[in-house]
């Protein structure tokens, strides 16, 4: 194999390599800041304490991590299954209208007895919605990125009819519908930590951000620890090889997007029972195709993913506190600051791996002449 394109060892690929594509977009970025006329680094700075500098800011923090894990870790199971899955912003969309579904039935039951319920309603829902396209791709031939991002467009039409027609309040102008009782919402980990002198705020982050931990772990066990996780991950690398070992490459294929569509779903309940306690149109706000990028700079590892997901998180929360701090810097400027992250973590992923493999092979080279 050539020194272009060889493997890399895993610190490289893991931590090198995205620190490097990291470290060229906030350098990108700093020179459009620089080009505006202010300080890149006073806005870097003014961005990591809106995001990590005081407590009600951890809190926002967590919050916009814990959608991206979900989204980040459903788009890495397909990526290991050899496959884009496109549409964890459709996935998820439907994994809230399960857990609204569930919250309206049982409206008035403590948080605590319906959660567990809500989670399976809303990966029963996302994983629904992920069947097709997965069955298309599997049994048909059909190009699951076309088929995803159909479905995108389809589940956003579905929500609209049914807030509209189906679930809205009589009389409302607002396609949404009602709001659960108190004691059915998810509780904000501020009720809990302020007796003991930790003030998060108005914060919202809950209990969900434990379960997109639980979610990470769950996802490494399955790729790593068990026979469906290495035949998985060998329909993805070789699906001819699958074939002479044994699997079924359509089996494979229909599960893992049942997984991912699982784990877009998932999102929902932090939005949907957790903030908003009610659903309502666009409550996703672009999580699903965040969680591309997520899974790419994550290297599609769970730890890579949590990782990755709280710079986002960061990103999100502290691209506000720069806005308002700075109002040259608009919101607008901040959605350009995240789309260079997810240029060079995605698009431009492979800029130094070249360069990379040379460095290492002529390193190892002089290595073997000593």
């Amino acid at each position: 194999m050539s020194a272009p394109h060889r493997d890399l060892p895993p610190l490289v690929d893991y931590v090198v390599v995205p620190f490097l594509n990291l470290a060229v977009a906030f350098l990108v970025a700093g020179l459009v800041v620089l080009a505006i006329g202010e300080n890149p680094l006073q806005a870097v700075a003014i961005m990591l304490h809106g995001a990590l500098g005081y407590p009600e800011g951890i809190g926002f923090t967590l919050y916009y991590t814990t959608g991206f894990v979900f989204t980040g870790l459903s788009v890495a199971v397909a990526f290991h299954a050899g496959l884009f899955n496109t549409g964890a912003e459709g996935q998820a969309t439907l994994g809230g209208l399960g857990v609204a579904l569930l919250c309206l039935t049982f409206d008035g039951a403590p948080w605590w007895l319906v959660l567990p319920f809500a989670l399976a309603a809303s990966a029963l829902f996302g994983a629904a919605w992920a069947f097709v396209p997965a069955w298309l791709q599997a049994r048909r031939g059909s190009h699951i990125v076309i088929t995803t991002i159909m479905f995108n467009y389809l589940a956003a039409t579905l929500m609209v009819w049914l807030l509209v027609e189906v679930l809205g309040q009589p009389g409302s102008m607002s396609p949404e519908t009602k709001t659960f009782e108190e004691a059915t919402r998810l509780p904000f980990l501020r009720d809990f930590l302020t007796p003991l002198g930790i003030d998060l705020g108005q914060s919202p982050v809950n209990p969900m951000v434990f379960v997109a931990l639980a979610a990470a772990v769950f996802v490494w066990l399955l790729i790593w620890r068990t026979r469906f996780g290495f035949e998985l991950r060998t329909v993805g690398q070789n699906p001819t090889a699958a074939v002479y070992a044994g699997i079924d490459p359509g089996g494979i294929v229909i599960a893992a997007m049942l997984i991912s569509g699982g784990l877009s779903g998932l999102m929902a309940v932090n939005e949907v029972m957790g903030v908003q306690h009610r659903l309502l149109l666009e409550f996703v706000a672009g999580a699903g195709f965040v969680g591309i990028a997520v899974a790419l700079m994550g290297r599609s590892h769970p730890f890579g993913v949590v990782l990755s997901a709280a710079l986002f998180g960061i990103l999100y929360q502290g691209g506000a506190e720069l806005a308002f701090e700075k109002p040259a810097i608009s919101r607008d400027m901040i959605v350009v600051i995240q789309a260079l992250v997810i240029l060079f973590a995605g698009a431009l992923e492979h800029m130094f791996r070249p360069a990379l493999g040379r460095l290492l092979a002529r390193t190892e080279t002089a290595g073997g002449r000593t």
